[in-house]
This record gives structure tokens, sequence and C-alpha cells, in this order.
């Protein structure tokens, strides 16, 4: 099916390739005293050996130099004039947790007065070097440093919390508020007694309803990080996890606190009354743009492969342009990562229940097909669920990185 959406996750994470002589490095003057690493130590960026390693090459340095006071020497990080719209355009990075810790690196070292000026004012901003190039161990954390992990343990101005998405992802960095004044559903699909679609031919179960939550959360949080209010109608204690194979479970509920039932109308008509009871006092409010979206994972024969393809409900010309704007979004970055395989994901016109019967207008989406082995690297890998994420992100809102 997909040769392999890792493949375009990792493309994701790299951005175009020139010569370092065309790259505009930021460069310092050493001070009295200074060796390499505490040059870069001064900078955070001594924690990485790929950034140590990086420093002797742009410099053409030999491993046993010894810098020379008041000469200027080029640091691992890249300058870029930022473009004041996002970090992820302004360097063409596709990747969000990139683009996060990019901009955790440029505040943390302007609170710490490493930088005098503030990205957002200065329009200069500062890409180390191990944010594009290296593997960290340690994802969540930016810099080595106590004083910034102390900091980090506290509540900080354009950060905020929300446990549902799990310890790990809890923080949620605001990157703008162009989506504020909408509001969205998300509903990932079955939950509770009923696990959806199952696949008992892998290594453990896999589960339709626990990858349709994990891509449903990170959706969310996308969301959130542009200003939206966003509501999961469908709610769990697992948070968005990042290994392989998800545990089934049947501890999910609807909104957090009401048991779901096990009969299929009850559990549809209690979903949809979730949403129309949110919409109505959204209205009342004056909230105009108020959007759905279900998240499902299809199960066919175990030989058939089938991109991700949309429900919409006829009756609706905003659901029907919603599940074509989703598919337009998909097939253009099919033509991008993975020129040449073509993207088969279809739009077709469905009376589901869930469509016919939730106020804002709502498009349906089938991520793969769970039986079929190729479809498997979809939903398996985190990056791949991360990838679906920012898609359907792009393709509900309009908004482009």
């Amino acid at each position: 099916m997909l040769k392999s959406i890792l493949t375009v996750v990792m493309v994701y994470m790299q951005i175009a390739i020139v010569s370092a002589a065309d790259i505009n490095f930021h460069t310092v003057k050493a001070k009295n005293g200074d060796g390499v690493y505490s040059l870069l130590r001064r900078y955070h960026l001594s924690s990485y050996a790929c950034n140590i390693d990086h420093f002797y090459t742009i410099n053409k340095l030999d491993k046993n130099a010894q810098l020379i006071t008041g000469r200027k020497y080029k640091l691992p990080v890249t300058i870029y004039k930022y473009n004041g719209k996002s970090i992820r355009s302004t360097i063409n990075v596709d990747d969000w947790e990139t683009a996060i810790q990019i901009q955790q690196y440029n505040e943390a070292i302007f609170k710490l007065g490493v930088r005098k000026t503030h990205y957002s004012k200065s329009k200069i901003l500062w890409v180390p070097h191990h944010l594009l190039e290296c593997r960290p161990t340690t994802a969540r954390v930016l810099i080595n440093d106590e004083k910034i992990e102390t900091k980090k343990k506290t509540k900080k101005e354009g950060v905020i919390t929300e446990k549902l998405f799990g310890k790990k992802y809890e923080d949620v960095n605001i990157i703008d508020n162009q989506l504020k004044g909408e509001v969205y559903y998300v509903v990932s699909g079955h939950g509770g007694p009923d696990p959806g679609a199952c696949c008992t031919s892998t290594a453990s179960t896999l589960c339709e309803d626990e990858y349709a939550y994990d891509v449903a959360l990170r959706l969310a949080r996308n969301l959130m990080q542009h200003g939206a209010t966003v509501h999961m109608i469908i709610q769990d204690n697992d948070g968005i996890r990042d290994g392989d194979y998800l545990d089934c479970d049947k501890d999910e509920k609807c909104m957090g606190k009401s048991r779901i039932p096990l009969n299929q109308k009850k559990r549809l008509y209690q979903r949809a009354e979730a949403v129309n009871s949110l919409y109505k006092k959204y209205k009342k409010k004056g909230y105009k743009t108020q959007k759905a979206i279900m998240i499902h994972i299809d199960s066919r024969s175990e030989s058939k492969s089938q991109d991700v393809f949309f429900y919409h409900w006829g009756k609706s010309k905003t659901s029907k342009k919603l599940a074509y704007d989703l598919q337009s979004t998909f097939k253009a970055k099919y033509d991008k990562y993975q020129k040449g395989r073509g993207y088969h994901g279809y739009v077709s016109e469905r009376g589901l229940y869930m469509l016919r019967n939730t106020a804002p207008p709502a498009v349906f989406v089938e991520l793969a097909n769970i039986r079929n082995k190729n479809d498997h690297k979809r939903i398996l890998r985190k990056g791949n669920r991360q990838a679906l994420a920012n898609w359907l992100f792009e393709g509900m809102t309009g908004v482009k990185e």
C-alpha cells in the first residue's frame, strides 16, 4: 500500500540539502579560557555529540585545535529569517514536535539572556543543529540544563496543560491563535464495550478504537496549538501513546464521565447528543465556525490495501466541502512526499447516523484497513499516526504550516 509512510515522516524531519557554504551560521567570539565544550555549553549545545562534531566541521578545525580568544567561530546554529507566521513554514519542516522544540530553544535562551531579543520581534530564528540532524534520546527535554528543567515544571506563558494527552504530551504550546473562535468536535469511533474492527493476525491484537483514539488525540492537540476550542467526545486515560501495539481496553467514556452503551443505536445517540448540546451552547454565544470529525479504521479483506477515505452527508454542502478539502490535502501530501505513488482515497456520500444527526457539519474518515499488512504501517508507527493527524488538521482548517 504505502511503500512506507515512515519514509514520508522521515522526509518531514529534513530540510532542503544545501552546501555548508550556503548556510548562515550564528557566529560568536571566543572568550578568554574558552574551549569548544565551554563555548557550546554557554549556548546550551554541548549535550549533543553531533553539535560538537559539527562545530569542528563548519569551522574547519582539527579535533585537537585550541580556540583563540577574540576570534569569531561559527556555532552549530543555523540562522533563518522568521516569516512571522510559523516556524514550520519558515524552515520548511513539517514535523510539529521539531518546530515546538525549536520554539522552546529560542524562548529558553532568550529568558536566560543568551539572546538579547525574542525571535518574534527580531525576526531572527535560531535553529540548533541537533534538532534537525541528531536523534536525542529524550525528545521532550530540549536543553539538558538544571535551570531550564526547573522552569519547565512551572506553568509557562503560551502553554496550557491538558492531562487528557498524557504526561509526555500534556504541555500544549500555543503557536498562534488562527483558530480562535472556532469549535471542533473530535469523535473517535467505538470504545467502551465495543472495540470496533480488530486484527488478530499480528503480534498483539489491534483494536480499532485504540488507534482511532490516538490519532484523535493528536489531532485535538494540533487544533489546540492554534487556539481552537476542542472537545474530545470519547475519552480515555491512556493519553497519546508512542508504542506500535496499543493495549485494548474497555474503559473509554463519553465526555469522560458517561458509560458507553453496548447497544449501537444508544451509543451513537449518546455521542450525537453530546455534540449537539455543546453546539447549541456555542451557537448562542455567537460562534460561527463549528465542525465535527468521526475517526475510524475500516475492516476489509486482508488483501485489500486502502488509502484514507472520507464520507459526507449529502444534504450538507459544508460537510461535502469538508470531505473534499481533506481528500485534496491528502492527495497533495502524497504528491509531495511520495511522488509517482498516487493517492486513491475517495470521497463518498453516506447517510451514516453520526453524519445525519450531528448539528455541526461533519466528516467521517476511515484511516486504513486494519487487516491489511501494508496498511498496518500507517497506524502502528507513532510518526505515521502523527502524520495522519497533521494532514487531517490541515484539511479541516486550511491552516498551512
